[in-house]
């Protein structure tokens, strides 16, 4: 190698996003190298620089503590040794891999990056898009070579929204570079920031397929929480019951059953299947997978239809939904399935209101055309409650609380298993 790298500690790095993935790993990031974030969101620098951060990720003490410089002016991350790109990738309306926020970054950083720079994605990709898309991109606009005048790594992001346990500064990183030199820069860079140490991959396809099947796998394991609960539910039996009782077996995997959304295990099994399809091989099990999770929410609000018709004829009927976030006690909207049993209850001719007091309304209504209620209405008499994300606020309800929002003999619908093991006399029950 010609180009010589910096010394971890001494690297200069720019950290390209600033969401739930960019934020936390540039605030860890900044205390031990200088490091600047960058956002194309005027609006989410300006609360970033104030000591706001609307993800709930990072505390306003730690934020206004830190030495993390936030920017959205391009200028500011010129020259800089190492880039790490940390937005989104999601999927289209057809499920295809949705590469333009890659795309854009990697323009954004090819007009300010100086030869010597090493580049490094996060974002979940398919195995060959850090080398064969975000490369050439960078390339282009750069008017550099790579692998020769710049570098590429690659280190897949872990973080899981609201888990204060397995945090960036804990969990193991994989790092893995274009060269042997670029993967030791990384390794000494992460290892600057988490305790949980590094784990150098083979090469940088291998660091990319195995982010990718993490949540494959985890999909897939939900998908047969879900087809089981479908299966039981034809014959009365709550799963929930059934997985109390295999879960004393010592080996037994402990996956639930639910809605599966957010920016992962919802979309991460598309691009694995892409990839798969583009090569000639139908990925069964993925697909098969990705069906039974994406019509779960079909599933629920024909079941709770026919509760409704059992507990009162039919007709259309008020139903409110608990919790839009695609997980408990995060503000997080991307993906959420909260919205498709919306919408599914909607076309059985009910009227459905939504109540979550932690999203954003303005983004909820942008994203799913409703805006929740953040507080109950008076005399609310809805026919139905359903527990569709177990919001602390929402898990602690007592039967005074289901009193003030629905009618006597209500239905209490509960997809989460918030309520197992708990009496609410008055009401109709029913659960996954």
């Amino acid at each position: 190698m010609s180009v010589k790298l910096p010394e971890p500690a001494k690297a200069r790095v720019g950290v390209i996003g600033l969401g739930y993935v960019g934020l936390p790993l540039a605030v860890a990031l900044a205390r031990g190298v200088a490091t600047i974030g960058f956002d194309i969101d005027k609006v989410r620098v300006g609360e970033l620089a104030k000591g706001h951060d609307r993800t709930n990720e990072i505390e306003k003490d730690r934020l206004t503590a830190s030495k993390l410089k936030v920017t959205s002016d391009v200028a500011d991350i010129a020259g800089l040794d190492v880039y790490i790109v940390t937005v989104p990738t999601p999927v289209d309306v057809a499920n295809r891999p949705d590469l333009g926020a890659v795309l854009s970054a990697c323009r954004t950083v090819g007009k300010v990056m100086r030869k010597g720079a090493v580049v490094v994605l996060e974002s979940t990709v398919y195995p060959g898009v850090t080398e064969d898309v975000a490369g050439p991109a960078l390339e282009k606009e750069s008017g550099l070579k790579s692998g020769v005048d710049f570098f590429l790594g690659y280190s897949p992001e872990r973080i899981n929204p609201g888990d204060r346990e397995h945090t960036v500064d804990r969990i193991t990183k994989v790092v893995a570079g274009q060269t042997p030199e670029v993967a030791d820069l990384l390794a000494g860079l992460y290892g600057l920031v988490t305790s949980g140490g590094t784990f150098r991959a083979r090469d940088i396809k291998t660091a990319e397929a195995a982010k990718v099947i993490e949540n494959a796998q985890r999909d897939i394991n939900i998908a047969f929480m879900n087809e089981i609960a479908m299966i039981f539910g034809k014959i009365g039996v709550s799963v929930h019951d059934v997985l109390a009782a295999a879960g004393t077996k010592w080996n037994f995997l402990r996956f639930t059953p639910g809605l599966v959304g957010g920016h992962c295990i919802g979309v991460d099994p598309y691009y694995l299947a892409d990839l798969s399809q583009r090569l000639g091989h139908h990925p069964e099990v993925i697909l098969a997978g990705r069906r039974i999770n994406d019509s779960m929410a079909g599933y629920v609000a024909t079941r709770i239809a026919r509760e409704l018709v059992g507990i009162g004829g039919a007709g259309a009927r008020r139903i409110l939904v608990l919790g839009l976030t695609f997980k408990e006690n995060v503000p997080d909207l991307r993906n959420s399935k909260v919205a498709d049993l919306v919408r599914a209850l909607g076309e059985w001719g009910h009227q459905v209101d939504v109540l979550d007091p932690i999203c954003d309304g303005d983004e909820a209504k942008h994203e799913y055309g409703f805006a929740p209620l953040k507080a109950l209405p008076a005399k609310a008499g809805y026919d139905a409650i359903v527990g569709a994300v177990s919001h602390d606020e929402f898990a602690a309800w007592k039967v005074a609380d289901f009193q003030n929002a629905a009618k006597p003999g209500a239905l209490i619908a509960d997809i989460k298993g918030m309520w197992r093991g708990r009496d609410f006399p008055g009401f109709a029950r029913w659960e996954l």
